[in-house]
């Protein structure tokens, strides 16, 4: 989870890198939803670079970095969601969606949800399934919002990691971005044997007790 600013700035470095090798110039990244903790004037330049690269235009009125009292820094001027989206597999147990980082992204490697920073108009929820629609390519209207957990918060300041539980009629197909490696469909008993972002890791006992007293809804 922590991060120098010379790690955000070559993440930007390679995000253009992958852009220019596509030729898709539209492609807006996502930077760490978690906190991290830059050395000094790292953010800085990072988010100088970011703000070169990807003027407003492209982007939504969310993307920027918000600085707690200790110095860590948050990603979301607004704050930021994710999707934690459950489906009952073919043998009736329970599915989580997941997405593996790609290499190249903040925590690259690892498994986490989909998810990014709200912009001003959005609720947590609004912004959870949108990002899951930019990431997964799930439809909103197949997702069903079930209740939402505030999983992080940044000292001295309004910013809140907002983890939206929602619930799909089946084990629904995804389109991975740049953003990801892979995504897969993980029975919830499994969840914990993959490397996981370290800010997943630290929610996601509490995010499975909150969500095993919200029965699957069936039939949707």
């Amino acid at each position: 989870m922590p991060a120098d600013g010379k790690a955000l700035t070559d993440t930007l470095r390679v995000s253009v890198k992958l852009a220019r090798m596509t030729r898709e110039p539209m492609f807006t990244p996502h930077p760490p939803t978690e906190p991290t903790t830059p050395e000094k004037g790292g953010v800085d330049n990072a988010k100088r670079l970011f703000d070169t690269l990807y003027p407003e235009p492209v982007r939504g009125d969310g993307d920027g970095w918000v600085l707690s009292d200790n110095g860590a820094a948050y990603w979301g001027k607004h704050g930021a969601a994710g999707l934690l989206l459950r489906a009952p597999g073919p043998d009736g147990s329970l599915a989580v969606l997941l997405q593996h980082r790609a290499a190249w992204s903040h925590q690259g490697g690892t498994w986490g949800l989909p998810g990014g920073a709200r912009d001003s108009h959005e609720t947590p929820e609004q912004a959870a399934v949108r990002e899951a629609h930019e990431e997964a390519g799930l439809p909103a209207e197949l997702v069903t919002v079930r209740t939402t957990v505030v999983t992080a918060t940044a000292a001295g300041s309004r910013w809140t990691y907002t983890t939206v539980i929602a619930d799909a009629a089946g084990l629904l197909e995804t389109v991975p971005n740049r953003e990801s490696s892979e995504l897969r469909w993980v029975a919830e008993d499994e969840v914990a044997d993959l490397p996981l972002h370290p800010g997943f890791a630290a929610s996601w006992e509490r995010l499975r007790e909150v969500a095993a007293t919200i029965p699957l809804q069936a039939g949707l």
